[in-house]
């Protein structure tokens, strides 16, 4: 439970990846970039055109590498994974707590209150840290408006309200965000709320991207735990739609992708000529900036935390691994609810 596997990231158009022995070896243009040994590795992930030989899929099947192909902005295409791993009887668990409106209702309130409490916090450190007077006093006025978001969650009478209740919060939340980056910078990562496919601002297309990766990174630890991503309390169930992976990542947005977006922008790591304005108004991340920000999530994953409710210190990227244990665990009917991550 300790050992946090690697995600590769593949990002160089045009590379090949192909098997050698026990490794997965990548190619660019017929010369060898790196090898990585299969065993340290728990998914991998490719962004564009990037080509995968018969075998290596086979053998990434066989031993529990997910393979995850993205397009070249991070948008989410396909997905190519083995056997079901898990215990059906959890799965028949999963689908009979589903259909309990009682317990999606709570699972609902908890999660929505973990991610609020965790944007607040990220509010609050920011507020303490400002340079300037006008900007502290902004972040703790949006602070004490989620504050009174999480007092309203109890009183929730159905997953509307708690998506509305989320909804209302979100918008607040977003408002403030912008006087986190730098005034110098600020210019030019100004976001009129929260925009997606496409994004039309430099800062929501750095969320987009960073979401992309928790997103992936909770999925996985949902199917490690055997549950079904597709089947979620919170988030509405739809084909092709991983509703329990976007209710686990509800917590982890603020962070491990908006903390994270506002370090590389406030640092420099990221700048206004890393993106792309397309026709039609999005935004894109683009050229090595990617990997700067792959790189750096990476980074961040490995970086330890201490969990709350186990009273341990563990790598920032086995919290969604955690947290899916702690899900199956309220879904068996072991805990008294599911209780979300909550930084401090």
């Amino acid at each position: 439970m300790r050992q946090l596997l690697n995600t590769l990231y593949v990002m160089t158009p045009n590379a090949y990846l192909h098997l050698d022995n026990d490794t997965l070896r990548i190619d660019v243009e017929r010369e060898r970039k790196m090898q990585a040994p299969l065993h340290h590795l728990g998914a991998v992930v490719c962004f564009g055109n990037v080509m995968v030989s018969p075998a290596a899929m086979h053998r990434c099947a066989d031993v529990g590498i997910a393979l995850v192909l993205l397009d070249q902005n991070g948008r989410f295409k396909a997905r190519l994974e083995g056997a079901v791993s898990g215990n059906i009887l959890l799965r028949q668990a999963q689908h009979r707590v589903a259909a309990d409106s009682g317990f999606s209702l709570d699972t609902a309130r908890s999660v929505i209150a973990g991610k609020l409490r965790n944007a607040r916090q990220v509010l609050l450190r920011g507020a303490r840290e400002a340079a300037d007077a006008e900007d502290g006093n902004r972040l703790n006025g949006v602070a004490k408006t989620l504050a009174g978001s999480i007092r309203r969650l109890p009183g929730a009478v159905d997953l509307d309200a708690v998506r509305g209740i989320e909804g209302d919060a979100a918008k607040t939340y977003f408002s403030g965000l912008p006087h986190l980056v730098r005034k110098n910078v600020r210019a030019a990562f100004t976001m009129n709320g929260r925009s997606r496919r496409p994004p039309r601002d430099r800062f929501n297309a750095l969320l987009s991207f960073l979401y992309s990766m928790v997103m992936n990174d909770c999925r996985s630890a949902l199917e490690s735990v055997g549950l079904d991503p597709q089947l979620g309390f919170l988030h509405a169930v739809r084909p092709g739609r991983a509703a329990l992976a976007l209710d686990l990542m509800e917590e982890f947005r603020a962070i491990l992708a908006d903390r994270l977006a506002l370090t590389l922008i406030n640092r420099g790591q990221v700048g206004a000529d890393d993106f792309q304005a397309r026709e039609g108004g999005a935004v894109l991340l683009c050229g090595d900036a990617r990997k700067t920000v792959v790189v750096a999530y990476q980074e961040r994953k490995q970086e330890e935390i201490t969990h709350p409710l186990l009273d341990t210190r563990a790598p920032i990227g086995l919290l969604p691994q955690l947290q899916a244990r702690f899900m199956a665990r309220a879904i068996r009917g072991e805990m008294e609810g599911y209780l979300p991550f909550l930084v401090k």
